[in-house]
């Protein structure tokens, strides 16, 4: 089971921490990522991380504004996001083996 938390609406240039908690399987030893779907749009992705934490991909349009990151112990994955932009505005899931997460809405508006 994946849980994301964290979304909520943040105004340009603000910031939010999003959640995924891992549970009901040994998630360490696998890939995370988190995608995320605007309204009319594909699933995009936008971040993974390995199982030990120490490589990280991600997605152009956010590099160097979010940051993965993970900690095995608490079978929790994380997104930072930083300068958030109104086209960030989506609803955000966090993936891995084919599993997702229910999504946790964020919306970026002034």
């Amino acid at each position: 089971q994946l849980v994301e938390s964290g979304g909520g609406l943040v105004q340009p240039g603000g910031s939010l921490r999003l959640s995924c908690a891992l549970s009901g399987f040994t998630w360490e030893h696998y890939i995370i990522a988190w995608f995320r779907q605007a309204p009319g749009k594909a699933h995009e992705g936008i971040a993974c991380i390995n199982n030990n934490g120490g490589s990280t991909e991600y997605a152009d349009f956010v590099k160097g504004r979010f940051t993965i990151s993970r900690e095995n112990a608490k079978n929790t994955v994380t997104l930072q996001m930083n300068n958030l932009k109104p086209e960030d505005t989506a609803v955000y899931y966090c993936s891995t083996l084919g599993y997702w997460g229910q999504g946790t809405q964020v919306t970026v508006s002034s």
